[in-house]
């Protein structure tokens, strides 16, 4: 009524166009907010939408009522997580497998997880999700059974759970072993009739099995996993396309973020160890050994063994801090107590277990010969009297010295696996050993090597402590790594960089790397990366000058005081720092010092010493040669006016000194500034390390060397020039 006689009085008083307005502006608002009313509904309706999803009774770990009478298990947690991740509800129904399928098939079901094998005639039934957790059948027998083989079952009774992969397994191998089956609908059951004697054996998914037995199950597992699969989340063929989607986002996400490997390690792993739980603990690597580590597009260390390290830390709950700083430089930072463990493609030997520890191994390998393409080298015997190329301190390098002799070839080693291919690729060298794997990563790479010997002296790669030191970490690594093989993380690490069949997937992570391989366009893939180097190099430049600079005065003007002792102190420091080698001084402060005296240096302060000492040796003997090359007069007269020798040289040789000296000071930071890329041995992340990083990758060494080259030249052509400037300066 107000409205109305509001819109009327307007008419009256002539404000009807107006009111028409708005009117019509209501009318509108009333629309806009009517239709995201709609919109909101829709989507929180979309979102709180829930599916009805079957599982099985009887499953465990997979699915089973806890004492609260409440499902858990490893499918009822990922189902969960994954909801979660993806905004749904799920309502569990644990009506049985076989209900389970039957009810998804009728449509009263959305899905069923329930440890459900991917087989081609479920598929012609069903559309699976991405496959979540790999599997294999075991036979199992009583705990005091002679039984040890499917030879031994002829005439036997062996039971089965209905509709299992397990029983399809035990089925098809019936006929060839002579034993007959019986059926069970549920694990329980099947398991008391192997315990109770009724039949001799029965044939169990391996997770499930191994589950039975660690809660106390009175059989025993006499057979290596057969008729490996794996399981899927099914949906009914052609239906609930929009929940198998979810689910796949969802696996990823879990994946990604650690739940699922917590997930699955809380039913099949042992307790996390709390000596390690919520530590951090840095772990060096190599930096050139493609596909077990390497630097991706995007400058994050990736490959099997860091992949691997970061998923067992995962499911332990520990954190890594990956440091990438070359083998050598891992095993002696290892040695001396830096770091806390090394996961390098670290092959297992009897020389190496003499100083550390070993894990369980994680993979194994083998050596090849690998030849130039164009080479008509073939065999060992043809390599008499040539070089050949090996990398510092790996298994091929060994067994390459080992038989040396017996085929009369001599070697050149080299601490990085590009530098050692581009010396083969070049002529310079015949052939050069190198772990399978990685060989053939490289050359699917666009490396132009031939591989012409079979894989021998194959050995497990390990990861590593230090002798007596961390036996918190290797357990942890142990456990973690049992889990993720159970839960088939382990193999899908391995299928993402060599492929389920050593093919595909490692053409798949050529093809993501294998962008502009022109100069162009590695600056602008890489320009990150660069820049990061270059500003590191600068830092460590500046800081160390810095120093050597205040080094160097007192110790070059110790050499000129007129003290016996204090000259002789100058000439010592000098002739030292001067004559050590840089390699050798940066090893000897990162590595060897901390052994000493159980203390860690970080790598920057130990590089921030070390160019501190070298270089500033060098600023020592200028300062004391400047100083030396004024006029004896000068200092003499200055002491006939009585002034003090002190003030004698603060105020007159000093002063001319400083003119001779500043030149040589500009010349000083420039060899500083060239110097840093030696500190890249002990991991410092400067220029000439990410330079070994991208190649790593792209394996495109002439190419990533001169842009290194390049940004190197041009720093230093602009110190020149300031040099140049300097001393037209003092000269005027």
């Amino acid at each position: 009524r107000l409205l109305t006689a509001w819109i009327r009085s307007l008419y009256l008083r002539g404000g009807f166009f107006m009111t028409q307005k708005i009117v019509k502006a209501i009318g509108w608002v009333t629309i806009l907010l009517a239709t995201f009313f709609c919109i909101a509904q829709t989507t929180v309706s979309a979102q709180a939408k829930t599916y009805q999803i079957g599982t099985d009774v009887t499953y465990p770990p997979f699915e089973f009522a806890n004492k609260q009478n409440k499902y858990v298990g490893i499918d009822i947690d990922i189902m969960n997580a994954i909801a979660k991740e993806e905004g749904f509800k799920v309502n569990i129904k644990p009506v049985g497998f076989n209900a389970a399928v039957q009810s998804v098939q009728s449509g009263q079901l959305d899905g069923v997880i329930a440890g459900m094998t991917i087989t081609p005639d479920r598929k012609a039934k069903f559309d699976f999700g991405t496959p979540y957790f790999r599997t294999g059948v075991l036979m199992a027998v009583g705990k005091n059974s002679n039984i040890k083989g499917f030879n031994q079952l002829r005439g036997k009774r062996v039971a089965l759970k209905t509709g299992t992969a397990a029983a399809d397994y035990a089925n098809s191998i019936k006929k060839k072993y002579g034993f007959k089956t019986v059926t069970f609908d549920d694990s329980n059951n099947m398991y008391e009739d192997v315990t109770t004697g009724n039949s001799v054996a029965c044939f169990e998914d391996k997770p499930v099995m191994q589950y039975g037995i660690k809660q106390g199950l009175k059989l025993k597992i006499v057979t290596a996993p057969a008729n490996t699969g794996w399981y899927g989340f099914a949906v009914k063929k052609g239906q609930n396309k929009e929940l198998r989607e979810k689910f796949n986002t969802g696996l990823k996400k879990i994946q990604t973020n650690g739940t699922y490997d917590k997930i699955v390690g809380k039913y099949l792993g042992t307790k996390t160890n709390p000596k390690v739980k919520g530590k951090t603990f840095t772990i060096g690597t190599d930096v050139t050994f493609p596909p077990f580590e390497f630097a991706n597009k995007h400058n994050k260390y990736v490959g099997i063994d860091m992949d691997l390290i970061r998923a067992i830390a995962n499911e332990q709950g520990f954190k890594v801090k990956i440091k990438p700083v070359g083998f050598n430089a891992a095993v002696q930072s290892l040695e001396s107590g830096q770091i806390d463990g090394v996961i390098s493609g670290m092959s297992i030997t009897n020389a190496r277990k003499a100083q550390f520890d070993f894990s369980k191994p994680y993979f194994t390998s083998g050596v090849v010969m690998a030849i130039s393409k164009n080479s008509k080298i073939t065999k060992l015997s043809q390599l008499k009297g040539k070089r050949v190329a090996i990398k510092t301190g790996t298994s091929a390098a060994d067994y390459a010295n080992s038989i040396k002799k017996k085929y009369g070839f001599h070697t050149v080693t080299f601490d990085d696996s590009n530098n050692m291919y581009q010396d083969v690729t070049t002529g310079n060298s015949v052939a050069c050993f190198e772990d399978h794997p990685v060989m053939k990563y490289a050359i699917k790479q666009g490396t132009k090597l031939k591989i012409v010997t079979k894989p021998v002296e194959s050995a497990p790669y390990g990861f590593a402590v230090k002798k007596g030191h961390n036996q918190a970490l290797l357990a942890a690594f142990n456990t973690g790594l049992a889990d993720l093989k159970a839960s088939g993380t382990y193999d899908n690490i391995k299928a993402t960089y060599l492929g389920t069949d050593d093919k595909g997937s490692v053409n798949k992570t050529a093809a993501n790397d294998s962008g502009d391989r022109s100069f162009i366009g590695l600056i602008k893939q890489n320009q990150g990366a660069l820049l990061s180097g270059l500003k590191e190099t600068m830092w460590l430049t500046i800081v160390s000058i810095f120093f050597a600079t205040v080094f160097g005065i007192i110790v070059g003007l110790l050499g000129v005081v007129p003290s016996k002792f204090g000259n002789g102190v100058s000439s010592v420091l000098i002739y030292i720092f001067r004559g050590m080698p840089l390699l050798v001084l940066a090893l000897f402060i990162y590595t060897g010092i901390p052994s000493l005296t159980g203390q860690k240096i970080p790598a920057f302060i130990a590089g921030v010493v070390t160019l501190t000492f070298n270089e500033g040796a060098y600023i020592a003997a200028f300062v004391k040669g400047g100083i030396n090359a004024v006029d004896p007069g000068q200092m003499e007269a200055a002491r006939s006016l009585g002034l003090p020798f002190g003030k004698s040289m603060r105020r007159v040789i000093l002063p001319q000194g400083i003119r001779i000296m500043v030149p040589s000071f500009i010349n000083q930071f420039i060899i500083t500034l060239k110097d840093t890329s030696i500190l890249s041995i002990i991991g410092l992340m400067e220029l000439t390390q990410t330079g070994k990083i991208i190649i790593a990758r792209n394996l495109e060494g002439f190419k990533v060397w001169t842009i290194v080259a390049i940004m190197y030249l041009v720093i230093i052509t602009l110190l020149t020039w300031l040099s140049n400037w300097v001393q037209r300066r003092i000269k005027v």
